[in-house]
């Protein structure tokens, strides 16, 4: 069963849609999981969709949603700033935990890329979040930044975005719009992977809101609740290092797996390893059944 769902975030209308699974029993409280897209992406993107529907045929309900100022959701197009959405998903769990298809003392958040930080630093601050599951995520925004923006031209072309930006802003009180691949680089062949209706241009506020953005601070107190960190062992957009030090600086219970032959958008192609090693993660650490 899929039904559009909606809550509210700091006065803001969020648009989702809540999975549940046919198999659960009428009166059956199943645990979930909210499911973050990506930068800029929204809750109909292939990955979330995906994810989505993985997780309810392994039995768990899930809601999908989307961020505030992405796809259906209220707020400023495009500000999509890292603490907002970290607020944005605090309050995605209270709506879940209040609905009588779920466990609320089971529900667990699962993102991608950008979701993917935010949904380890929602975790680390939030207990009420049982488990993180985290794939091509990041822990520290400059140094992420640094690596994605690794040549020297590139550095400068980076950093003159952020001369700029606050230039403006002091001499205007205006924001700057700063276009998707000059923020976050991504290949030609791996760009189809956008989900439709993606945000393009972004205002400088999240540039500087990601650069300061640090899950890395926070990774260390999701335990002993459990942690799965997923990456690409090559990934052509969120250099792999940031989830090896993520895994530096979590406690115990905590898997990290560095998946060969697939890149950035690692759910896209549904890969049976990908797949397996969340069934069987689930099954040891966050089971239908305690």
């Amino acid at each position: 069963m899929e039904e559009r769902v909606h809550f509210t975030s700091d006065g803001l209308r969020l648009a989702g849609v809540l999975h549940v699974p046919g198999t659960r029993a009428p009166a059956e409280r199943r645990p979930g999981f909210l499911v973050l897209h990506g930068f800029g992406s929204n809750k109909d993107g292939g990955n979330s969709l995906i994810v989505a529907r993985m997780l309810v045929e392994l039995g768990y309900v899930a809601l999908r949603f989307d961020m505030r100022g992405c796809g259906e959701s209220e707020g400023t197009r495009g500000r999509v700033i890292c603490l907002e959405q970290v607020e944005d998903t605090k309050r995605a769990r209270s709506f879940l935990a209040a609905r009588s298809e779920v466990d609320p003392e089971r529900i667990g958040v699962m993102g991608h890329s950008f979701g993917a930080a935010v949904a380890i630093y929602a975790a680390g601050v939030d207990e009420r979040i049982a488990a993180c599951v985290a794939s091509g995520g990041w822990g520290d925004g400059e140094q992420k930044f640094r690596l994605q923006h690794a040549s020297p031209e590139a550095w400068r072309k980076f950093s003159a975005v952020l001369e700029e930006g606050r230039r403006r802003r002091a001499q205007t009180g205006e924001s700057i719009m700063v276009p998707r691949y000059d923020i976050v680089p991504i290949p030609p062949g791996l760009r189809g992977n956008l989900a439709p209706g993606s945000i393009m241009a972004f205002p400088f506020e999240v540039v500087e809101s990601m650069v300061a953005f640090k899950a890395n601070d926070v990774v260390g107190r999701i335990a002993p609740r459990p942690l799965l960190l997923l990456h690409p062992a090559h990934d052509s957009v969120t250099p792999t290092e940031q989830s090896i030090e993520l895994f530096r600086r979590a406690g115990q219970p905590t898997d990290l797996h560095l998946v060969a032959g697939v890149d950035h958008f690692m759910f896209a192609d549904q890969s049976a390893l990908v797949i397996g090693l969340v069934r069987n993660w689930l099954d040891k650490h966050f089971p239908l059944r305690t």
